[in-house]
């Protein structure tokens, strides 16, 4: 677990994070008025192997620390399907489990996938992902470290009654 507590660990509503396995630093917006995290991905489809749903998408996403640009494809099992209406109507996005190092802990959370090309932040982190790492203190932003997640960083599971 981190070393801190929760009630001792504030974050500011834009932070750096890592996303792993891929080493990818992005500035992250912490959303409170978003249920479930979003992750920037681009041609998202879904396909069976076997007999089980999957997620097929392309991250692309310039890294922060090296400023080169990940553009690669990646498969993830399909956690969920998420179901939103607004003023659009109705919008469905597929949601898969991806880790992500903020300050000195790795937590795995649940990320719905859709092209956020046209947003300032590739990376939104929604309540189920901001309660389990502190306080949100939305007059400041880059309130922690630098996102450093070694071999032997803490890794806080994601669990499915969340």
């Amino acid at each position: 677990m981190p070393q801190d507590s929760n009630a001792d660990r504030v974050f500011g509503w834009v932070e750096n994070a890592v996303v792993k396995p891929w080493d990818i630093q992005v500035k992250a917006k912490l959303d409170s008025g978003a249920l479930t995290s979003s992750l920037d991905a681009r041609d998202i489809e879904t396909f069976k192997r076997e007999g089980e749903e999957w997620v097929r998408f392309r991250l692309k996403l310039e890294n922060l620390a090296s400023g080169d640009v990940f553009s690669d494809v990646i498969e993830r099992p399909l956690y969920r399907d998420l179901r939103l209406r607004g003023a659009g109507g109705l919008d469905e996005r597929p949601v898969v489990l991806i880790e992500v190092c903020i300050g000195d802990t790795i937590y795995e959370e649940q990320f719905s996938l859709r092209d956020r090309g046209d947003m300032n932040y590739p990376l939104l982190l929604g309540r189920r992902t901001i309660r389990h790492l502190g306080l949100l203190d939305v007059r400041k932003t880059f309130l922690r470290k630098t996102p450093a997640c070694d071999d032997d960083a803490p890794v806080v599971p994601h669990k499915s009654d969340d």
